[in-house]
């Protein structure tokens, strides 16, 4: 039971038990033998006290009473010590699955009224089979108790019998072979009388919008039993801490308990010692995170194309839209492009009236290019841009292409500017000019900074080291000069000879 605030759990508020079964002599043998050793005599008295609030006999709704009765006949102190021990007493039967807890509100009374909603003990089979209390059981009782425990529920077949060789054929009768009903004749009275007769859980009950929590329940029964991170993931279960982890990535990247469940059975998310990794959980599970978003945008984006060609469908025979006027104030220069094409009046109204669509499809002479669409129909239809102000994106990306300040016109720079444009609440036509007013002017700081950088860089240098010119090819030797180096080589030869 979770409970916040122990003021909406008092011995003066009222309650009802709710059950659709009745206890067997081998339902009681489950509880005294199986169920008792996980949870406790004391939880299973409250078991059985919650039960015989319905008359025997019967099943459906208890009578509402205070549950000032369940404090008296369990011998609790209607204090805050005995409403804590209470509690944990029921989070134990829920625990195991043999009780279910709701709690409603009534808005005449302006108070709270618990329904305890009692459901019968697993079978022998069933209890086996289910991994998790098996293992419990086995860390209450120990391993070989639990065998022992098991083999005195079932009643062997005689050594007689199964030694015996034998073939097994089903030679039941069924049912529409003995008996015959009349299905031609609906009667409509008796499904209505069953109706009313039958108990509605739903009646008057509305349900409260809780913030939504995983249990360990939720993981564990969607978690694959071959798995080699199981045991890890069982251990969990009395890890509170650990657990706590699980539940705080759940909540912080918004997964399901399959998505959960899912996450954990990757590798490299237990270490050695079966210590959860909170880094690579939370690695893996932002990934999923941003999968989703993408796929949730693609999805978005498709929808809105069908409301558009929708609306464009049923807009046919209406009339066209008034044009907006621009304000002179509010003029853009006409680039390049367009300037045989438009003076600056048309221009600007193009601007200003035009679809961005239409108004890519002047600047190219054939198609335009599919990566540069999406990025400009992501902008309307995903990131919600006005077209007008998507027309002044695009003059400002021209502009740029056009005056020296070459960018690469891609993806992220567009979707940058457009993210500057929507914390800046650019939602009109004007702001959009204001924008990129305000952009050319720290464009145009920081181009004048990085031409002084360059000239102060240029001046300040090292200094010029002269460096020796080869002779040209039309300079010449005269015969003096070119006789008197004949004679040097001739001396220094001569030289050479006599040393």
């Amino acid at each position: 039971m979770r409970m916040k605030n122990l003021l909406h759990f008092t011995e003066n508020h009222r309650y009802c038990v709710y059950r659709e079964f009745g206890l067997g002599t081998m339902d009681e043998v489950m509880l005294g033998q199986v169920y008792q050793p996980l949870v406790g005599a004391f939880a299973i008295s409250l078991y059985r006290l919650l039960f015989q609030q319905v008359p025997a006999g019967r099943i459906g709704y208890s009578r509402p009473e205070q549950q000032r009765s369940l404090f008296l006949t369990l011998g609790l102190e209607p204090s805050e010590k005995g409403r804590k021990f209470l509690i944990e007493q029921t989070s134990r039967l829920e625990a195991v699955g043999l009780l279910q807890t709701s709690r409603l509100y009534v808005p005449e009374a302006d108070d709270y009224m618990y329904e305890y909603e009692l459901q019968p003990p697993l079978s022998p089979p069933e209890f086996f089979r289910t991994q998790h209390l098996t293992l419990l059981l086995r860390d209450k009782i120990g391993k070989f108790a639990v065998l022992s425990l098991r083999s005195s529920l079932w009643s062997e077949e005689t050594a007689e019998w199964t030694s015996t060789t034998r073939s097994k054929e089903n030679i039941s009768l069924p049912f529409y072979e003995l008996f015959e009903l009349n299905t031609h004749v609906i009667d409509y009275e008796l499904e209505q009388a069953l109706s009313e007769v039958s108990v509605s859980r739903q009646k008057g009950t509305v349900p409260l919008e809780e913030e939504e929590s995983i249990n360990y329940a939720d993981i564990i029964l969607r978690f694959p039993r071959e798995s080699a991170n199981r045991k890890h993931v069982e251990r969990l279960r009395f890890d509170h801490e650990q657990f706590g982890v699980v539940k705080y990535v759940a909540r912080k990247y918004s997964l399901t308990a399959q998505d959960v469940s899912r996450l954990l059975d990757e590798d490299g998310i237990f270490n050695a010692q079966g210590e959860l990794l909170l880094d690579e959980l939370q690695y893996k599970a932002s990934l999923q995170f941003r999968q989703d978003l993408k796929r949730q945008e693609e999805q978005r984006i498709k929808a809105a194309k069908v409301v558009a060609l929708r609306q464009e469908f049923n807009a046919v025979t209406d009339e066209l839209p008034d044009e907006q006027p621009v304000e002179m104030e509010f003029y853009v220069e006409v680039p390049p492009q367009f300037a045989d094409k438009c003076d600056i009046h048309q221009y600007n109204m193009m601007l200003r009236n035009e679809p961005y669509n239409r108004l890519l499809q002047t600047l190219f002479p054939g198609t335009v290019p599919g990566n540069l669409l999406d990025i400009f129909e992501k902008l309307d239809l995903s990131y919600k841009l006005p077209g007008e102000v998507i027309n002044v994106l695009i003059h400002y990306l021209v502009t740029l292409l056009t005056t020296g300040n070459e960018q690469r016109i891609n993806r992220n720079f567009v979707e940058a500017i457009a993210s500057n444009m929507l914390l800046k609440q650019v939602h009109t036509y004007e702001k959009a000019v204001e924008y990129i007013r305000d952009q050319a002017k720290v464009k145009g700081k920081q181009t004048a900074g990085a031409a002084r950088t360059r000239a102060y860089k240029g001046t300040s240098g090292k200094p010029a080291i002269p460096v020796i010119q080869n002779q040209s090819a039309g300079d010449t030797v005269s015969e003096e000069e070119l006789e008197e180096a004949l004679r040097m080589a001739e001396q220094l030869q001569a030289g050479r000879k006599n040393s």
